[in-house]
This record gives structure tokens, C-alpha cells and sequence, in this order.
């Protein structure tokens, strides 16, 4: 069979980049590349995952990687700034492959937040330096109170193939080759505000069946990545289990783009070699017009509403 070359072309979806902008001082999101997710409302905040050094492709696959200060502080003070805060109050992280946690004790450390999440995110956290006191584990089920926030994790999966599957057992201490970062384990983050607004934030496109029965959001900021290779029954059975789960209204992508590209360039998608933008565009589209769901693309760096139009 022959290779699908090059790459989803990013204008055809120039309509779905259509949520509102978030008013300032009330609750809003902004979508920060991959599974990077910033939520604030003026005061609290808490950020998922916090992936802003996206080494080049040649450096991830020969070398050792590690943090950059220098684009971390960029990006914090680029999406801080917009939003009207200095701080963060914890910073969650979805599993713990470094396009999801490569960053998260630095993002913590400069923030003065709590690193959220399994065993594994634990030992990233440490072996970066963070404060032992500044970690916080959690199991399936644990709510976490952050603020105005409160974050409950889920059992989950990643989407297959996991290229780096187990758990980190020791403290991963940078630069380090990117097979130290193993997947451990995965969450569904529901997050809910104060003002009752909800989200699920699913990372990685996988799932557990049923895990989330019993729990609503209103919005899901749904992951991708992978996504558009997988087998059409797959596809439909990753909606059933998250989206239609918890009963979303609005679904809002994450994880389609090259975070091999650093974050000051335009985010394209990642190319057909290892995903298909297009075929998860075709059946998210058609499972979403079966079940009356607005399906959107957030646009980096602006602070959005998913909420807007739902009603209270």
C-alpha cells in the first residue's frame, strides 16, 4: 500500500475556528497547542498538561530532550498575560508522554502551582525538580479542588499505538531520551467551575468503555491525535464512550496538531504519515450531526467561550 503523502490542508476547516472569544474577567479557555489547555476566569486557573518546548522531530528521534526556559517563559507569559493573571493554581496533566508533561515541573515551578496526576507524572515532576510538597497523586475518582476549580479524574486509555507504554518507576531527570517519558497512567479530566460550567478534557484519543457513565460536561475538548488511522468502528466507539458519555453538547479538538513545529509559527496538522485530519473530520462530522453537536477547532492563543450559547 502506498504512503499518503504529505499533510491536511488547515484552510479547508478555516470555518470550524468559530467560538466566541471569552469576555475578560469571566471564565474562559485557551487552547495552547496539542493537549495544552489553559482555563481561567480572571483569578483561578489551571492549566492541562503545559507542553510549550516541542523539540524538532530529528531531536526527539536522536537526541536527548529536555525543557526550554526560554520558550516556557514566552508561552507562560504570552497566554498569563491574556489572560489577566500571574499565577496558576494547579497544572493537570493527561498522561505522562512528553508532548503532555515534558514541561509540567518548570510550568509548576514558574507558576507556583500543584502538579496534578498518576504515579508516573509524579516521578516527571520530581526528577525536574519540583518540590515534593508541590505534587499532588491522584487515583480514578479523586476530586481536586483548584480554586474556583475542581478536577476529577477518570480511568482511561491511550489511543493505540502507545509507542512508550508502561508506567515511570524512578524519577526521569532531563535531558533525557523521550522513551524515558512512558505513558503511565491516563486520565479523562472533568473540569467544573464555580459559575456550574463543565468540561471533559480528554488528552489522548483512547478511552476505557464506561469509565465516564454517571459523569455530564457540557463542552469536550476532545484529543485526536491518531485518531484519523484508526478503523471506523474504533472512531465511533471513542464518541459513544466520551462524548455521548457525558452528554456534551459542544465538541472542541485538541491534539491534531505537528508539535514538532514550535508554538511562535502557524500550528499546522500533523502529517498523513501518522494521522488523517481529514477522515477524523469526515466521521466526528457525521456523528456530531446524528447527535445535534456543535463541532469546533479552538484557535491558539485566544481565549475562548465553549460555553457560549448553551445556555445556563
Amino acid at each position: 500500500m502506498r504512503l499518503k503523502l504529505g499533510r491536511p490542508d488547515m484552510s479547508t476547516y478555516a470555518s470550524r475556528h468559530d467560538l466566541p472569544a471569552a469576555k475578560p474577567g469571566r471564565l474562559g479557555v485557551t487552547f495552547l497547542g496539542v493537549s495544552t489547555l489553559l482555563a481561567s476566569d480572571g483569578d483561578s486557573a489551571v492549566m492541562v498538561d503545559g507542553f510549550f518546548s516541542r523539540p524538532g522531530l530529528l531531536q526527539v528521534g536522536l537526541r536527548k530532550i529536555a525543557p526550554s526556559p526560554e520558550r516556557i517563559d514566552a508561552a507562560l507569559t504570552r497566554a498569563l498575560g491574556d489572560a489577566g493573571i500571574d499565577r496558576l493554581d494547579a497544572v493537570a496533566a493527561v498522561h505522562s508522554h512528553y508532548d503532555h508533561v515534558l514541561d509540567s515541573a518548570v510550568v509548576a515551578e514558574r507558576t507556583g502551582a500543584v502538579l496534578l496526576g498518576g504515579t508516573s507524572t509524579a516521578h516527571v515532576g520530581l526528577g525536574g525538580g519540583l518540590a515534593p510538597e508541590r505534587i499532588r497523586t491522584v487515583a480514578s475518582g479523586d476530586t481536586m479542588e483548584c480554586g474556583a476549580f475542581a478536577l476529577t479524574f477518570v480511568d482511561s486509555a491511550h489511543c493505540p499505538p502507545d509507542r512508550h507504554p508502561g508506567t515511570i518507576d524512578a524519577p526521569v531527570v532531563p535531558p533525557a531520551r523521550v522513551g524515558a517519558y512512558r505513558c503511565g497512567e491516563a486520565w479523562s479530566i472533568l473540569l467544573t467551575h464555580t459559575s456550574g460550567r463543565t468540561a471533559l478534557v480528554q488528552g489522548s484519543a483512547g478511552y476505557v468503555p464506561d469509565s465516564l457513565a454517571g459523569h455530564e460536561a457540557e463542552v469536550a475538548y476532545l484529543g485526536v491525535g491518531q485518531l484519523g488511522v484508526q478503523p471506523l468502528d474504533y472512531i465511533e466507539a471513542y464518541w459513544e464512550h466520551t462524548v455521548r458519555a457525558v452528554g456534551a453538547r459542544r465538541v472542541v479538538l485538541t491534539h491534531w496538531d505537528d508539535f514538532f513545529r514550535p508554538l511562535d509559527q502557524p500550528l499546522r496538522a500533523l502529517p498523513y504519515a501518522g494521522d488523517d485530519l481529514d477522515v477524523t473530520m469526515s466521521v466526528l462530522d457525521r456523528l456530531a450531526a446524528a447527535d445535534g453537536v456543535t463541532l469546533h477547532l479552538p484557535t491558539v492563543w485566544r481565549r475562548e467561550d465553549p460555553w457560549a450559547g448553551l445556555g445556563g
